[in-house]
């Protein structure tokens, strides 16, 4: 979280409003460098936030007819590029690791202090604005968001034929918890997150029944 900016080993040659933000631009290539927990499904290696932010991306508009409230495709992309930034400074949380969770706001809130602080004050009141906004998942595009944060990396476990859900203390009842989001934005993609976890329970790639003292998120 101390560690200095990028821009202060090599500062850029320009002043004002576009020099702050093209320090934010080059400072946010730190993302590509935060690797998650879960494994790409067309390479063995794991995937990193700045991939599964574009995946997401990509995910709304091809999704947002299943979304049970209308939303705005623009606004909820924009809440998806956005809500993983923090990750720069505070690190991936994985969803089933219940000792990084514990700490995990506190993390973020800091770190969401200081990464959209770097903007122009317009922008980083703008881009906070959209991050609390995914965190708080009042509004419908906010419900959606979150909705497809969640069934992204189990799609990829699916594809590792277990992933994170071999984590030690999770079971399929784990899942169904931690998952609940997806359905309360989508009837139709939480049948869909519902046939997955019952075919993984199936094939062996998450434990059947509850253990692990499973918390919702």
């Amino acid at each position: 979280m101390d560690e200095p900016l990028l821009t202060d080993r090599r500062p850029l040659p320009i002043d004002g409003r576009l020099g702050q933000q093209l320090a934010f631009l080059i400072e946010v290539d730190r993302l590509k460098t935060v690797l998650r927990a879960s494994t790409l499904a067309a390479a063995d290696r794991r995937e990193n936030d700045a991939e599964h932010s574009w995946h997401l991306a990509l995910m709304v508009p091809v999704l947002a007819e299943y979304a049970d409230e209308p939303i705005d495709v623009g606004h909820t992309i924009r809440l998806v590029v956005v809500h993983d930034l923090v990750e720069i400074y505070a690190g991936d949380t994985p969803i089933y690791n219940d000792e990084l969770r514990t700490d995990q706001v506190e993390r973020e809130l800091a770190a969401a202090d200081k990464l959209f602080g770097l903007l122009p004050e317009d922008q980083a009141r703008e881009f906070r604005a959209l991050w609390d906004e995914f965190e708080a998942r009042e509004t419908p595009e906010a419900r959606f968001a979150k909705a497809i944060d969640r069934l992204e990396p189990n799609l990829l476990n699916w594809m590792a034929g277990g992933g994170t859900w071999l984590t030690p203390g999770v079971t399929a009842d784990t899942v169904r918890e931690r998952t609940a989001h997806i359905g309360q934005a989508s009837n139709a993609l939480g049948e869909a997150m519902t046939a997955l976890i019952a075919g993984a329970e199936r094939n062996g790639w998450v434990a059947a029944g509850q253990q692990g003292g499973a918390r919702p998120a």
